[in-house]
Protein backbone atom coordinates (compact mmCIF):
# COMPACT_ATOMS: atom_id res chain seq x y z
CA UNK A 1 0.00 0.00 0.00
CA UNK A 2 1.06 3.49 -1.32
CA UNK A 3 4.76 2.16 -1.72
CA UNK A 4 4.80 2.35 2.12
CA UNK A 5 3.75 -1.27 3.17
CA UNK A 6 4.23 -4.65 1.50
CA UNK A 7 1.65 -6.37 3.48
CA UNK A 8 -2.24 -6.08 2.43
CA UNK A 9 -4.31 -4.21 5.64
CA UNK A 10 -1.41 -2.61 7.38
CA UNK A 11 -1.93 -1.91 11.06
CA UNK A 12 -0.40 1.39 11.92
CA UNK A 13 0.48 2.01 15.96
CA UNK A 14 0.01 5.74 17.63
CA UNK A 15 2.88 6.70 19.90
CA UNK A 16 0.88 9.57 21.22
CA UNK A 17 3.67 12.04 22.81
CA UNK A 18 3.58 13.23 26.26
CA UNK A 19 2.64 16.96 26.64
CA UNK A 20 5.79 18.99 24.39
CA UNK A 21 7.22 22.28 25.32
CA UNK A 22 5.00 24.98 25.06
CA UNK A 23 1.43 23.05 25.99
CA UNK A 24 -0.16 23.66 29.27
CA UNK A 25 0.70 20.33 30.68
CA UNK A 26 4.52 20.50 30.00
CA UNK A 27 6.73 18.88 32.55
CA UNK A 28 9.34 19.92 31.70
CA UNK A 29 11.63 17.41 30.74
CA UNK A 30 12.07 16.07 27.50
CA UNK A 31 14.17 12.74 27.96
CA UNK A 32 10.92 11.75 29.77
CA UNK A 33 8.77 12.13 26.61
CA UNK A 34 11.06 10.40 24.46
CA UNK A 35 11.83 7.73 26.99
CA UNK A 36 7.77 7.09 27.01
CA UNK A 37 7.78 7.57 23.18
CA UNK A 38 10.58 5.04 22.46
CA UNK A 39 8.64 3.14 24.85
CA UNK A 40 5.72 2.89 22.99
CA UNK A 41 7.45 2.45 19.98
CA UNK A 42 9.01 -0.53 20.89
CA UNK A 43 6.09 -2.36 22.87
CA UNK A 44 4.33 -1.65 19.18
CA UNK A 45 6.78 -3.46 17.21
CA UNK A 46 7.56 -5.79 19.11
CA UNK A 47 3.42 -6.80 19.22
CA UNK A 48 3.62 -6.53 15.16
CA UNK A 49 2.43 -3.48 14.11
CA UNK A 50 3.12 -2.38 10.52
CA UNK A 51 3.61 0.89 11.40
CA UNK A 52 3.97 3.66 13.60
CA UNK A 53 2.07 7.30 13.74
CA UNK A 54 3.98 9.94 15.89
CA UNK A 55 1.57 12.31 17.58
CA UNK A 56 1.50 15.41 19.73
CA UNK A 57 -1.89 13.89 21.79
CA UNK A 58 -0.17 15.49 24.66
CA UNK A 59 -0.48 18.93 23.80
CA UNK A 60 -4.27 19.49 24.11
CA UNK A 61 -6.03 21.72 24.01
CA UNK A 62 -4.54 22.01 20.68
CA UNK A 63 -3.84 24.87 18.08
CA UNK A 64 -6.14 25.08 15.23
CA UNK A 65 -3.62 26.63 12.92
CA UNK A 66 0.03 26.32 12.88
CA UNK A 67 1.92 25.42 15.83
CA UNK A 68 5.33 26.94 17.80
CA UNK A 69 8.53 26.23 16.60
CA UNK A 70 9.07 25.05 19.48
CA UNK A 71 6.57 21.99 19.27
CA UNK A 72 8.16 21.59 15.78
CA UNK A 73 11.77 21.05 17.05
CA UNK A 74 10.56 18.83 20.05
CA UNK A 75 8.38 16.64 17.92
CA UNK A 76 11.58 16.23 14.90
CA UNK A 77 13.74 15.35 17.90
CA UNK A 78 11.26 12.56 18.68
CA UNK A 79 9.73 11.02 15.42
CA UNK A 80 13.89 10.31 14.56
CA UNK A 81 14.59 8.98 17.60
CA UNK A 82 11.49 6.36 17.07
CA UNK A 83 12.41 6.03 13.87
CA UNK A 84 16.15 5.44 14.49
CA UNK A 85 15.15 2.76 17.10
CA UNK A 86 12.35 0.57 15.41
CA UNK A 87 13.12 -0.39 12.10
CA UNK A 88 9.31 0.02 10.78
CA UNK A 89 7.75 3.44 8.17
CA UNK A 90 6.82 6.35 10.60
CA UNK A 91 4.40 9.07 10.07
CA UNK A 92 4.06 11.97 11.49
CA UNK A 93 0.30 14.00 12.51
CA UNK A 94 0.55 17.44 14.03
CA UNK A 95 -2.19 18.59 15.72
CA UNK A 96 -4.77 19.58 15.35
CA UNK A 97 -3.88 20.43 11.80
CA UNK A 98 -0.47 21.51 10.72
CA UNK A 99 -0.02 19.55 7.53
CA UNK A 100 3.20 22.26 7.09
CA UNK A 101 4.87 21.54 10.04
CA UNK A 102 4.50 17.36 9.45
CA UNK A 103 5.47 17.54 6.39
CA UNK A 104 8.81 19.25 7.20
CA UNK A 105 9.21 16.99 10.44
CA UNK A 106 8.38 13.91 8.10
CA UNK A 107 10.71 15.71 5.36
CA UNK A 108 13.65 16.24 7.55
CA UNK A 109 13.36 12.38 9.87
CA UNK A 110 12.71 10.14 6.89
CA UNK A 111 9.20 9.59 7.82
CA UNK A 112 7.19 8.10 4.77
CA UNK A 113 3.94 10.05 5.50
CA UNK A 114 1.40 12.65 7.37
CA UNK A 115 -1.93 12.23 8.42
CA UNK A 116 -4.10 15.58 8.07
CA UNK A 117 -7.03 15.95 10.38
CA UNK A 118 -8.76 18.19 8.12
CA UNK A 119 -7.47 18.55 4.28
CA UNK A 120 -10.88 19.82 2.27
CA UNK A 121 -13.90 21.67 3.19
CA UNK A 122 -14.57 23.06 6.61
CA UNK A 123 -15.40 21.99 9.71
CA UNK A 124 -16.70 22.87 13.02
CA UNK A 125 -14.52 21.56 16.24
CA UNK A 126 -13.61 22.11 20.01
CA UNK A 127 -11.23 24.59 18.60
CA UNK A 128 -13.05 26.37 16.41
CA UNK A 129 -13.63 26.37 12.78
CA UNK A 130 -10.43 24.71 10.86
CA UNK A 131 -10.69 24.92 7.12
CA UNK A 132 -8.92 22.66 4.76
CA UNK A 133 -5.55 23.97 3.40
CA UNK A 134 -5.01 21.28 0.31
CA UNK A 135 -3.47 23.61 -1.66
CA UNK A 136 -0.99 25.23 0.52
CA UNK A 137 0.07 21.65 1.99
CA UNK A 138 0.78 20.24 -1.23
CA UNK A 139 2.22 22.82 -2.97
CA UNK A 140 4.43 23.01 0.43
CA UNK A 141 5.39 19.04 -0.38
CA UNK A 142 6.35 20.00 -3.79
CA UNK A 143 8.67 22.93 -2.66
CA UNK A 144 10.41 20.26 -0.09
CA UNK A 145 11.07 18.27 -3.00
CA UNK A 146 9.20 15.58 -0.61
CA UNK A 147 6.50 13.79 -2.45
CA UNK A 148 7.50 10.56 -1.26
CA UNK A 149 5.61 11.81 2.11
CA UNK A 150 2.22 10.46 1.64
CA UNK A 151 -0.58 12.54 2.62
CA UNK A 152 -3.49 10.43 4.57
CA UNK A 153 -6.45 12.50 4.97
CA UNK A 154 -9.50 12.38 7.24
CA UNK A 155 -13.03 12.71 6.01
CA UNK A 156 -15.41 14.27 8.45
CA UNK A 157 -12.89 14.31 10.94
CA UNK A 158 -13.63 12.87 14.44
CA UNK A 159 -13.98 15.55 17.26
CA UNK A 160 -16.04 17.64 14.24
CA UNK A 161 -18.55 18.31 12.40
CA UNK A 162 -19.19 19.61 8.87
CA UNK A 163 -20.93 23.01 8.60
CA UNK A 164 -23.27 22.09 6.16
CA UNK A 165 -24.69 18.11 6.02
CA UNK A 166 -22.37 16.49 3.57
CA UNK A 167 -22.55 12.75 2.88
CA UNK A 168 -19.00 10.79 3.08
CA UNK A 169 -18.94 9.89 -0.55
CA UNK A 170 -18.68 13.57 -1.08
CA UNK A 171 -15.97 14.62 1.52
CA UNK A 172 -14.05 11.40 0.48
CA UNK A 173 -14.39 12.66 -3.62
CA UNK A 174 -13.23 16.13 -2.71
CA UNK A 175 -9.97 14.55 -0.72
CA UNK A 176 -8.94 12.49 -3.35
CA UNK A 177 -10.10 14.08 -6.48
CA UNK A 178 -9.67 17.47 -5.71
CA UNK A 179 -7.76 17.71 -2.70
CA UNK A 180 -5.31 14.35 -4.21
CA UNK A 181 -4.89 12.83 -0.60
CA UNK A 182 -2.82 9.77 -1.13
CA UNK A 183 -5.11 8.06 1.47
CA UNK A 184 -8.51 8.77 3.01
CA UNK A 185 -9.28 7.80 6.24
CA UNK A 186 -12.67 6.93 8.58
CA UNK A 187 -13.59 7.34 11.63
CA UNK A 188 -15.73 7.15 14.48
CA UNK A 189 -17.51 10.11 15.99
CA UNK A 190 -14.52 10.11 18.94
CA UNK A 191 -10.88 8.67 19.75
CA UNK A 192 -11.71 5.25 20.50
CA UNK A 193 -15.07 5.02 18.97
CA UNK A 194 -15.04 2.25 15.39
CA UNK A 195 -16.37 3.91 11.98
CA UNK A 196 -20.01 2.17 10.56
CA UNK A 197 -18.67 -0.51 8.37
CA UNK A 198 -21.19 0.64 5.96
CA UNK A 199 -19.88 4.51 5.89
CA UNK A 200 -16.52 2.72 4.97
CA UNK A 201 -17.98 0.40 2.20
CA UNK A 202 -19.68 4.28 0.94
CA UNK A 203 -16.29 5.72 0.73
CA UNK A 204 -14.54 2.84 -0.27
CA UNK A 205 -16.51 2.37 -3.65
CA UNK A 206 -16.39 6.02 -4.32
CA UNK A 207 -12.33 6.63 -4.77
CA UNK A 208 -9.82 4.57 -6.01
CA UNK A 209 -7.04 5.50 -3.15
CA UNK A 210 -6.86 3.63 -0.30
CA UNK A 211 -9.12 3.97 2.69
CA UNK A 212 -8.25 3.49 6.43
CA UNK A 213 -9.85 2.65 9.45
CA UNK A 214 -8.59 5.69 11.91
CA UNK A 215 -10.51 4.89 15.47
CA UNK A 216 -12.03 2.23 17.06
CA UNK A 217 -10.41 -0.94 16.15
CA UNK A 218 -10.10 -3.95 18.49
CA UNK A 219 -9.60 -7.91 18.16
CA UNK A 220 -13.71 -7.91 17.89
CA UNK A 221 -14.48 -5.74 15.51
CA UNK A 222 -11.21 -6.33 13.09
CA UNK A 223 -13.63 -9.06 11.06
CA UNK A 224 -16.43 -6.49 10.55
CA UNK A 225 -14.04 -3.43 9.67
CA UNK A 226 -10.80 -4.87 7.66
CA UNK A 227 -12.59 -6.85 5.59
CA UNK A 228 -13.66 -4.22 3.97
CA UNK A 229 -10.88 -1.12 4.36
CA UNK A 230 -7.26 -1.16 3.43
CA UNK A 231 -5.62 -1.01 7.31
CA UNK A 232 -6.15 1.04 9.81
CA UNK A 233 -4.50 3.66 12.46
CA UNK A 234 -5.02 2.00 16.30
CA UNK A 235 -4.23 3.60 19.54
CA UNK A 236 -6.79 3.27 22.42
CA UNK A 237 -7.14 -0.30 22.21
CA UNK A 238 -2.97 -0.98 22.18
CA UNK A 239 -2.97 0.93 25.80
CA UNK A 240 -3.07 -0.30 29.22
CA UNK A 241 -6.40 -1.56 30.47
CA UNK A 242 -7.64 0.20 26.78
CA UNK A 243 -7.47 3.94 28.22
CA UNK A 244 -5.58 6.47 26.06
CA UNK A 245 -3.63 8.02 28.44
CA UNK A 246 -1.85 4.84 29.49
CA UNK A 247 1.08 3.28 27.84
CA UNK A 248 0.87 0.49 25.23
CA UNK A 249 0.83 -2.73 26.20
CA UNK A 250 2.38 -5.35 23.81
CA UNK A 251 0.15 -8.03 24.89
CA UNK A 252 -2.52 -6.21 23.81
CA UNK A 253 -1.00 -5.52 20.21
CA UNK A 254 0.18 -9.05 19.82
CA UNK A 255 -3.70 -9.99 20.55
CA UNK A 256 -4.56 -7.65 17.65
CA UNK A 257 -2.49 -8.72 14.90
CA UNK A 258 -3.23 -12.37 15.55
CA UNK A 259 -6.75 -11.38 14.75
CA UNK A 260 -5.47 -8.94 11.67
CA UNK A 261 -2.92 -11.89 10.47
CA UNK A 262 -5.45 -14.55 9.85
CA UNK A 263 -7.41 -12.06 7.93
CA UNK A 264 -4.28 -11.51 5.33
CA UNK A 265 -4.37 -15.12 3.48
CA UNK A 266 -7.52 -13.26 2.33
CA UNK A 267 -5.34 -11.08 -0.15
CA UNK A 268 -5.38 -7.42 0.04
CA UNK A 269 -8.87 -5.38 1.08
Amino acid sequence: MLGIFSCPRPVIGMVHLLPLPGSPRWGGDLRAVRERALADARALAEGGVDGLLVENFGDAPFLKGPVGPETVAAMALLVQAVADAVPLPVGVNVLRNDARAALAIACLTGARFVRVNVHTGVMLTDQGLIEGAAAEALRYRRWLGAERVKLLADILVKHGAPLAPQTPEAAARDAAQRGLADALIVSGAATGLPPERETLLRVRETVAVPVLVGSGLTPDNVQELLTVADGAIVGTSLKREGRVEEAVDDRRVARLMERVRALRPLGAA
